[in-house]
């Protein structure tokens, strides 16, 4: 993709970065500010709407190569020819796009080397509130235009979901603190254990009454109950091959506390309400009773961090528990 130069409309308004950010040196149009871009496509130029805040959001990232760099930054991807590279994206473009969300508090440069100057890109607390716009973004896009609009907790084999999970494997997990029962910040993988089985699931009703309303009639919703009892239950089998069990959902972490003492789970269970891990790792989701959901997945990671196996869709949740036993069974004498 070719950025075109800078168009100036007669509001005085000039493009940056493909249209995403505008450099305004006169009074804002009423509507759009129009160019023509190298395909002799009519594009905006600024957005006018100083009253909208969802106008000037889109003034900062309603370019589509914007969103993808704050998606592959939220992965773990920090440095200019890794994105390059991930995003297939020309380094023209690319810097246009992280000066701007430099400029625009988005992300943060962070040194790493002196000699030559180089840097990575994190994202700042203003990038990490646009988490959730990328989830909704997913969410929507598996379910309305990849699916059949059908509210689903789950995905069919052969899906673009199951090949993305699948496609983690080979792949490190970023380093990530999510809040445990306590309200404590925890790594998703165990430390000094030789493997961990990272399983997410949707979410309890029995710690979120406004869950319950239809959850059995959801495909794939029901069985974290379950899931979390074989996974208790099976523990000491788990320990002898050096596995440590985590659980992960967006419920709050004091659901997951009160749902940890009426299940006796003795195990982490973090919570990824911030949909850091979802948006890292680009894990299946949806949205029900007004929050985002993990869809019931399974990791299994080794201690550099680096996922050797998965397990999805888990269209049966306690048999879920004697696969992942049997996979680190086979990687251990592998």
């Amino acid at each position: 993709m070719v950025d075109a130069a800078p168009a100036v409309g007669a509001g005085g308004v000039a493009d940056r970065a493909g249209g995403v950010a505008a450099v305004k040196s006169g009074p804002l149009p009423s509507e759009f500010t129009f160019g023509t871009d190298y395909t002799g496509r009519v594009k905006y130029t600024g957005i006018g709407d100083s009253d909208c805040s969802i106008a000037q959001a889109l003034d900062v990232v309603g370019d589509w190569w914007t969103l993808l760099v704050v998606r592959d930054v939220a992965g773990g991807v920090n440095r200019f020819s890794d994105l390059a590279a991930e995003l297939g994206v020309s380094r023209k473009v690319l810097t246009e796009r992280l000066a701007m969300l430099v400029e625009r508090g988005v992300l943060e440069r962070r040194r790493y080397s002196d000699r030559p100057a180089r840097f990575e890109y994190h994202l700042t607390d203003a990038g990490r509130g646009l988490l959730p716009v990328l989830i909704a973004l997913q969410n929507w896009g598996a379910q309305h235009v990849m699916g059949d609009g059908t509210l689903s907790a789950t995905s069919e084999p052969a899906s673009a979901e199951a090949r993305r999970v699948h496609g983690l494997v080979g792949t490190r997990i970023p380093a990530l603190m999510l809040p445990g029962a306590d309200g404590t910040p925890a790594d998703p993988i165990a430390a000094g254990a030789a493997w961990t089985v990272l399983y997410t699931f949707p979410g309890s009703p029995s710690v979120e009454p406004s869950l319950a309303p239809g959850w059995e009639q959801v495909p794939g919703g029901p069985g974290c109950t379950l899931e979390a009892r074989t996974f208790r239950d099976r523990l000491p089998e788990f320990a002898k091959l050096d596995a440590a069990v985590v659980g992960a959902c967006t419920q709050r972490y004091e659901q997951l506390a009160r749902f940890a003492e009426l299940e006796n789970v003795p195990f982490p269970l973090l919570s990824d309400q911030g949909l850091e891990l979802a948006t890292a790792l680009r894990l299946p989701s949806f949205r029900a009773a007004g929050a985002d959901r993990l869809k019931r997945a399974t990791l299994i990671v080794d201690a550099n961090r680096v996922v050797r196996d998965t397990l999805y869709p888990v269209p049966d949740p306690a048999a879920s528990v004697d696969e992942a036993l049997r996979i680190i069974g086979a990687l251990t004498v592998s």
